[in-house]
Order: C-alpha cells, then sequence, then structure tokens
C-alpha cells in the first residue's frame, strides 16, 4: 500500500504547477497571436487579391490610353500622305499646264474640281484654301468658292484664319477646331493637318473626326472589359468571397451574381449606417480601411445579420471602383480551428506530463525518505543504522559516503572532545590576526575599486571604440562605445568569442588582421559597417599585448575611430570639384559657342532681309534663326551652370519674392496642383539676382508639378537657418546664418542614381525630347554663382524637398546708391550718324556687329584689342559711344575701355557684350550688358535706351 511522503507530495505539485504554467502561458501567448497572424494573413490576402485585379485593370487604362495615342498617330500619317497625294496631283497637273495651248487657270479649276472629289475612310476629304480665307476646293457645295474667314461655327472665333496664320508661319501643323460633317449641320471636333505653299499661294489640309477616334477607344474600352469579367469569375476569397466593379453613378459594371450584373444599385442601403451602401463603398476607397457592415447570406437571404468586410480601390481613368466583398465568419474559420486543435494538443499533453511528473518525483524521492529515516535514527544516538540504498548513481555515492562518515563520527566524537578545548584557544588567537588582516584587504580592494571606475569612465568617455581580446580571441574588455556599434550591453560581449559577436562577413575580414596583430605586428586599416542603418567608416589600429616576459602575445588591443564624417566630407568636396570642373569647362564651350552663334545669327539675319533673296529660301532660313535662337538659350543654361552668367544682385525680401513666383505659376500649373506656402515673416533679406533667382524657383516648381502626375501638393517654404555644422548640402557650409528655401511635392521623387547625378549637365529622367537635361544644372550654378549652397532628399511620405541656403545681405550690399554712383550714361542718343568705336577680337563677329551698326546709321570705327582702342580715344576728337566686347586678350578689358570713354567722352553711349562673365563686376551694374547672340533689333534698343 503507497506511504504518504510530504517530499513526494511537494516536489510532485511543484512539477504540477510548473508544467500547468508552462502551457498555459504558451496557450494563452500563442494561440491568440497564432489565431490573429491567420486571420491577418487571410485579409491580407484578400488585399493582395484586389491589389492585383486593380493593377489589371489600370494596365488596361493605360492600354486603352496607349491605343488612343497609337490611332491618333496612326491618323496624323494617314492625313500627311493624304496632303502629299494632293501635291503630287496638283504638281502633275502644273506639269501638264506647261504645255502649248493650255490655260493655267483652267488647270488649276480643273484641278480643284477633282480634288472636290477625293475621299478616304468614309467622308473624310481633301480640302484647299487661299491665304485669304476663300475655299477653292470643298466637297461640301454650301462652303465651295466661299469665303468663310469670319465663319462662325456654335459661335465660336472663327478658326480658318488663325490655322491659315500659323501655317504661313510654320508651314505645316496640326489643328484641332470645331467643323461640320459632310453635307450635315452636326458640329463636331475635328482634327486636321495643314501644309502651306507659297509658291502656289494656297494651304492644303485633311481632316478627321474626333469622335470616329472616340468610338474606335471605346470599342477597345469594351472589349478589355469583357477580357477582365472573364478574368473575374475564377477568383475566389475564402469560401464566398469575391471581387466585383461599379462606378460613381452606383451601376454595376461586373458582379458574378447574373441578378446584379449590369443594374444599378443606389436603393440598397446599408443596415448598419441607414445610407446607401454604394456610398460607404465609395467613402472607404484608397484609405486602405476596410467596410464593416450587415449582409444576407446565400443559405439564408432577406435576413442581414451577417457580419462582411469590404476593401474598394478607385480606378480613376475608368471611373471604377473595385471591391472585394467577403464574410467576417470566412476570415476567422481557419484561425478558429487551428486553436481548437491546438487546445485539444495542450490537453492531451497535459496529462502525459502530469502522470510523468508523479513517477518521476516518486523515483526521485525514494533514496531521499531512507536517508531521512537512517539520519533519524543516527540523531537518536543509534551510531550503527545503515541507509540500506544501493545504487549506481549521485544518491548511490551520497548513501555509500553517509554510512562511511557515521562510521568516521562514531570514532571521532571521542577525540574531538579533546582537541575542541586546544582549538579553541588557538582560534581565538587567529581570529584577531583574521581582523586585522580583513580590514586592510578592504582597504586595498577599495582604491582598487576606485581605480578601476576611473579607469572605466575615462574609456566609456573616449569617442573611440576600444577593446581587448586574448590569444584565443575571445573579448577580455570593451567600452561603451564598442558594445553599442554591436547593439549590445558591454557585459553582454565580455566573455564570448569573436565570432560569436561579428557578423560573419566582418569577422571573415577583420581575422587576418586580428592574426597579424597577435604575430607580433601593429596594424592599421580602415573598415566600413552598417550600424544602425548606417554606414559607419571606422580607421582602426590592432596593437600586439605581450605577457609579463615580453616574449609572447597574449592579446590584443582594438582602438577604432569613426571617421565617417570626414569621408563624407570628403566625397562632398571631391564632387564639388567635379562639378567646378565641368562648369568650368561648359563656361569655356558657351563663350566660343556665343561667339560662332552671334556670327551665324548675324550672318542668318542679313541673309534673311537681303532684297533679292529668293521666297522660295525664306523657308530655309526660319528654321535655321529659330534653331540658333534656341542654341543660344542653351548657352545660356550653360553659363548659369558653370556660374558665369552676367548677374544684377540686389537686397529682396524672400516672401515678396514667393508670392510673385506663385503668381507665375497659377497658369501653367494643373488645377490639380495646390500650392501651399510657410513663411517666416522674421527671414532676412538675400542679396541674389531676383530674375535669375525667380527663374530658378519656377524652374524647380514645374519640375515638381512634372512629377505628380496625378496631383499633389506643392508648398514654398521660406525660415531664418543658423548653421553649425556640414548639414547635408552640396559641400560644408561656413558656420553663420543663411536664409533656407525649399521647394517641395508630394510627387514620385528621386531615383538613388537621379539623386546623384541631378545636378550634371545633360542628365534628364524625362522621355528622350522632352527635356534639356539642364533645368536643375542651371539652378546649381545660380546658387553657386550666388555663394549659396543646394542640396535634394526624397520625403519620408512621398515627394521631394529641394534647399537652398543663402547668406543673408550685408548692409554694405543693401545700402541704396548716392547719386554720384550712379550710371552717367546719358538716356539717348541724339545723333545715329556719328562715329561709334567697334572693339572686338573676333574678325568674324567684328564684321556682324558693323554691318549691324552702319545699318543703323553709324560710322564705324575697328579696335581688334582694348589696348588698340585706348590708343585710338586719344585721337579722336568727338564719339558718339562705344561697343566693345568684355573679354579681350591684352592687359585691359571691356570695363577699361568704357571708362576711359566716360572720362574723355561723358555725353557718349556705352554698350558692352559679353559672352560669359567670368565672377560678378562691380562695373556690371554702371553699363549697358548685350548678352551674345544678338539681333539688330536689340543692339538698336540697347543703344537708344542706354
Amino acid at each position: 500500500m503507497y506511504r504518504y511522503s510530504p517530499i513526494t507530495f511537494r516536489l510532485f505539485m511543484m512539477l504540477l504547477l510548473l508544467i500547468s504554467s508552462i502551457f498555459v502561458s504558451i496557450y494563452w501567448l500563442t494561440v491568440p497571436l497564432i489565431k490573429q497572424n491567420v486571420f491577418g494573413l487571410e485579409l491580407s490576402s484578400n488585399r493582395q487579391v484586389l491589389n492585383i485585379v486593380y493593377d489589371l485593370a489600370n494596365r488596361m487604362h493605360f492600354s486603352t490610353e496607349s491605343y488612343v495615342e497609337q490611332a491618333l498617330d496612326a491618323e496624323e500619317q494617314k492625313l500627311k500622305a493624304v496632303v502629299d497625294l494632293g501635291e503630287s496631283y496638283i504638281r502633275a497637273g502644273l506639269a501638264d499646264a506647261n504645255a502649248p495651248g493650255t490655260d493655267k487657270e483652267t488647270q488649276w479649276q480643273l484641278l480643284y474640281r477633282e480634288l472636290r472629289e477625293l475621299h478616304f475612310e468614309g467622308d473624310n476629304y481633301l480640302w484647299i484654301s487661299d491665304y485669304n480665307g476663300r475655299l477653292l476646293s470643298h466637297p461640301d457645295g454650301k462652303f465651295q468658292g466661299q469665303n468663310i474667314s469670319l465663319h462662325q461655327v456654335d459661335d465660336a472665333p472663327p478658326a480658318l484664319p488663325e490655322i491659315l496664320s500659323k501655317a504661313r508661319r510654320d508651314g505645316e501643323g496640326f489643328y484641332r477646331y470645331k467643323w461640320y460633317r459632310l453635307n450635315q449641320d452636326d458640329v463636331i471636333d475635328k482634327y486636321s493637318y495643314v501644309r502651306s505653299f507659297p509658291e502656289w499661294g494656297i494651304v492644303l489640309g485633311a481632316g478627321v473626326y474626333a469622335d470616329d477616334l472616340e468610338k474606335e477607344a471605346q470599342a477597345h474600352k469594351e472589349r478589355l472589359l469583357a477580357e477582365l469579367s472573364q478574368a473575374l469569375e475564377s477568383v475566389k476569397i475564402a469560401t464566398n468571397g469575391y471581387l466585383y466593379i461599379f462606378d460613381s453613378n452606383g451601376d454595376m459594371i461586373y458582379h458574378p451574381n447574373s441578378n446584379i450584373h449590369g443594374t444599378n444599385f443606389r436603393d440598397l442601403l446599408n443596415p448598419v449606417t441607414g445610407r446607401p451602401i454604394y456610398q460607404d463603398l465609395i467613402a472607404v476607397s484608397d484609405t486602405d480601411e476596410e467596410l464593416y457592415y450587415k449582409w444576407d447570406s446565400p443559405t439564408d437571404p432577406g435576413n442581414y445579420a451577417y457580419e462582411k468586410l469590404s476593401l474598394v480601390r478607385h480606378l480613376s481613368g475608368f471611373d471604377w471602383y473595385i471591391s472585394s466583398s467577403v464574410y467576417l465568419d470566412d476570415l476567422k474559420a481557419s484561425s478558429v480551428q487551428l486553436g481548437q486543435r491546438l487546445l485539444a494538443m495542450g490537453f492531451f499533453g497535459l496529462l502525459a506530463a502530469i502522470v510523468a511528473a508523479f513517477l518521476f518525483a516518486e523515483y526521485l524521492t525514494s533514496p531521499i525518505k531512507q536517508l531521512s529515516a537512517t539520519a533519524y535514527k543516527i540523531s537518536r544516538g543509534q551510531f550503527g543504522a545503515k541507509t540500506g540504498i544501493n545504487r549506481n548513481d549521485e544518491l548511490g555515492t551520497l548513501a555509500d559516503s553517509f554510512d562511511s562518515m557515521v562510521d568516521q563520527l562514531r570514532d571521532n566524537i571521542q577525540g574531538l572532545n579533546t582537541r575542541v578545548a586546544e582549538r579553541t584557544r588557538e582560534l581565538s588567537d587567529s581570529n584577531q590576526q583574521l581582523l586585522e588582516a580583513v580590514s586592510s584587504l578592504k582597504s586595498a580592494k577599495s582604491e582598487l575599486t576606485a581605480s578601476e571606475t576611473r579607469q572605466r569612465l575615462i574609456l566609456d568617455a573616449l569617442p573611440a571604440q576600444v577593446a581587448y581580446l586574448d590569444a584565443q580571441g575571445r573579448y577580455m574588455f570593451v567600452n561603451r562605445e564598442y558594445a553599442e556599434m554591436f547593439g549590445r550591453y558591454k557585459s553582454e560581449l565580455v566573455g564570448r568569442l569573436t565570432e560569436e559577436v561579428m557578423p560573419p562577413r566582418m569577422y571573415e575580414e577583420t581575422l587576418p588582421y586580428i592574426r597579424q596583430a597577435l604575430r607580433g605586428e601593429k596594424v592599421m586599416y580602415e573598415y566600413s559597417a552598417d550600424v544602425n542603418g548606417k554606414v559607419m567608416v571606422t580607421r582602426r589600429t590592432l596593437l600586439p599585448f605581450y605577457g609579463e616576459q615580453r616574449q609572447t602575445v597574449e592579446g590584443v588591443l582594438n582602438l577604432s575611430i569613426d571617421i565617417t564624417n570626414e569621408r563624407e566630407t570628403e566625397e562632398r568636396l571631391a564632387e564639388a570639384s567635379k562639378m567646378k570642373a565641368v562648369g568650368q569647362m561648359s563656361g569655356g564651350l558657351a563663350h566660343d559657342f556665343n561667339n560662332l552663334l552671334t556670327i551665324i545669327l548675324g550672318n542668318l539675319l542679313e541673309a534673311q532681309n537681303h532684297p533679292e533673296l529668293p521666297l522660295a529660301l525664306n523657308g530655309n532660313l526660319v528654321p535655321a534663326i529659330r534653331a540658333t535662337r534656341r542654341g543660344a538659350d542653351l548657352t545660356k543654361r550653360l553659363l548659369a551652370f558653370s556660374r558665369r552668367q552676367p548677374l544684377s544682385p540686389d537686397c529682396i525680401k524672400p516672401d515678396r519674392l514667393i508670392q510673385d513666383v506663385i503668381g507665375l505659376l497659377s497658369g501653367p500649373l494643373p488645377e490639380n496642383i495646390r500650392i501651399e506656402t510657410r513663411i517666416d515673416e522674421d527671414a532676412a533679406v538675400v542679396y541674389v539676382d531676383e530674375a535669375q533667382m525667380e527663374d530658378a524657383l519656377v524652374n524647380l516648381a514645374l519640375n515638381a508639378a512634372d512629377s505628380m502626375e496625378r496631383g499633389g501638393v506643392l508648398s514654398f517654404e521660406v525660415r531664418p537657418f543658423s548653421c553649425d555644422s556640414h548639414s547635408g548640402f552640396d559641400e560644408p557650409v561656413p558656420s553663420g546664418d543663411y536664409v533656407l528655401l525649399a521647394v517641395k511635392d508630394t510627387g514620385s521623387g528621386f531615383s538613388e542614381d537621379a539623386l546623384q547625378k541631378a545636378f550634371e549637365p545633360f542628365f534628364t529622367t524625362k522621355a528622350t525630347g522632352a527635356g534639356s537635361g539642364l533645368g536643375l544644372s542651371m539652378v546649381y550654378g545660380f546658387v553657386k554663382q550666388s555663394k549659396g549652397y543646394i542640396r535634394i532628399c526624397n520625403r519620408d511620405a512621398a515627394g521631394a524637398t529641394i534647399e537652398i541656403l543663402l547668406p543673408v545681405g550685408t548692409a554694405s550690399q543693401c545700402a541704396v546708391p548716392t547719386p554720384e554712383h550712379e550710371r552717367l550714361q546719358p538716356a539717348k542718343v541724339a545723333d545715329a550718324s556719328s562715329l561709334v568705336l567697334l572693339v572686338e577680337d573676333n574678325p568674324d563677329v567684328r564684321t556682324v556687329v558693323r554691318h549691324q551698326l552702319v545699318k543703323i546709321g553709324f560710322t564705324v570705327l575697328e579696335a581688334e584689342t582694348a589696348d588698340e582702342a585706348d590708343n585710338l580715344l586719344l585721337n579722336l576728337p568727338e564719339l558718339a559711344g562705344v561697343v566693345s566686347d568684355i573679354v579681350m586678350p591684352g592687359e585691359k578689358d571691356g570695363y577699361a575701355v568704357a571708362q576711359r570713354v566716360q572720362e574723355r567722352y561723358p555725353g557718349a553711349f556705352v554698350v558692352l557684350m559679353t559672352g560669359y562673365s567670368e565672377t560678378y563686376s562691380e562695373h556690371d551694374g554702371e553699363f549697358c550688358l548685350l548678352q551674345k547672340p544678338f539681333d539688330q533689333a536689340e543692339l538698336t534698343k540697347a543703344i537708344f535706351q542706354t
């Protein structure tokens, strides 16, 4: 029969309590979490399926837009081909008219009549008009031969005069306007290609109706919708979930239930809110939130008591709302089933553990009970008692030792009593000596502890990572900086091996250096590591630590210093040097290119104005002149990047400048972009060129608008900025007070490659032909020329931020000039037939400018250098003015010539030509600067408005 034992019962109850606690803790800590995660996975699967279908529908929308663009491109090619056919037909007819006995006017009428019969693709046709707006060939009888230059369509201004004017100016082009269907009164948008023929004095046009293109796009959209509907039929969410599509009017575009598909469900109400269910679905679209509501079940129709949830995405291109619909019980079914199974497994496991705990407690306490009984007998004086335990384990050894101890105890009790008295006396003496030694030891230990504390505080305060490793690579000491590099406490590293602490890659790269130091060598190297998501660059020194005999290396002392900021500063300085070198090259190129453009533009304009120029050649000169002016604009951007553009800086208030920029942007920006401002009224004035600063901000704003294809928020921010560090700008910023101007958007932001190359000239992320790649380069050059700093970064939420840091204007810069400092130029030139001195080192440029001055009416005296001009000025009795380049070979430049003219001829005008300005000059505000290239009109304006 079982004998009750308190120790067995207590051990069993302790094990039972421990096992029960473990099982209950595991259940409550894991099962709800697992159920929650399973439900989250089901919900995430619902969201992923919806996002996949949304992406598919979005690609359908882009496919439709691409289809329309391709159809329009194809129609443009067809229209050009029709006009080419009409031109070829006319030329062939006119060739026949050159035969003897053929009347040209009759032949023209015959050609007009025959071309009226030309139709293509249904009721599309070719029409011909003269430059006065009279239709020479038109298939509609009510317009044939009529002058329709004043004809209005739907009370809109007449379209033909503007089309004829642009066609004559540009030669050809595509135009959109309202017109009638052939032989009908319906007014429709029409898209036409028109080409001017100056040799005949007519224009040819061919067009298509816009609604024909729209019908093709609609048919394409319906085909894509049919394909999407077929794909959605196989989509299932959980057990009974599905996807459906509706629009903002409540029309069901697609639904797997044929009774609902194609119907309007605006009258269906949400039982929870009492509002139409489609309005609640629209309200949560694109919020990433689910709509919870109650609905009926396929097995229980009409009973709106079952919880459902829906996710909704809005496809604005088609005005579609794509929604999922799934019962909440379906999403929870998997998690509930899993929780029940885990509970059953835990229950049976707990029963098995209880039985095992009882058997283990009985087995473990049985020898202890025997030992307890034997000890009880011995305590009563029965020194012959034995345990009787014979086991081959620790308890057996304990019992045997106990029996032996009892035997020895019996033998030693008598001798012990005799020795106790003697030992007591000896212990009394020793105790006094021990008290003195303990006191001395406590004092030494206190001093040692204080010394170690001071050393530890000093090492922890060092801005370096210090660690000591023994010969086996085990950490014996680390300071706080070293432990924080691995995100741990010092106590967690001491006593552990390096391979247990360092990441595998760091350990493999560091191990050769550690072995080298263990061989007795001093090692220095640099290492980059990822610490808290940032790259840290350290300079590491490994010193071998020798033993007392200094014969063997017992460990390695590691000293690491963070040089991340030093390396980043070096990289920024290298980048700034590269941009400066590119800018110098761009400036030199722009200078030479401006001289070339001056020569090209001047000669082209002179050729265009030549009285004997054939009319046919004018069409070749116009695009060449236009291209030359575009080249001038390109060089202007290069000069802005290279920091060599002429500037007229002044002290301006940033808040007023921002308001002016917003006024300029009110027209060009799309309506779906909202402008916000955050201007600190305490911001000081800045000393910059107001027009160039305005251009830079407008350029940044338009670039930001391009990145917000679906609209967003464009923000301007102005605030004071006190710098005491590098602050992450394009190059180190000296300490001081600045004004920060920021342009922020909510667009797509910059890629990593774009962040690295944004300021480089000709780098662009836009499509080919959509940008010159000089916009941000120009802004960068202007900021650097204005002694400012700039940086670009992506915002955490969405979009990008471009910040410009400008120094505060000084009192001397913002001082109002006195009258004696004002320009001494006369208001105008009284006599244009007087003598003018032209100073230019380039002979071709000098020739072009001389011709322009002669056409104005001046007599021109030329000089190749400033030194030569200075000699001429000493012998000229009268001089109306001087036109001089600024940069010339020799010791003097254009400013020296201008000052000499002011001294000797106070009433003469001074016009300085410039391809670029090396640096801003204090004389720039005193003279009229004429930017190369220029034409005769610009030269005349500069002279007579000086």
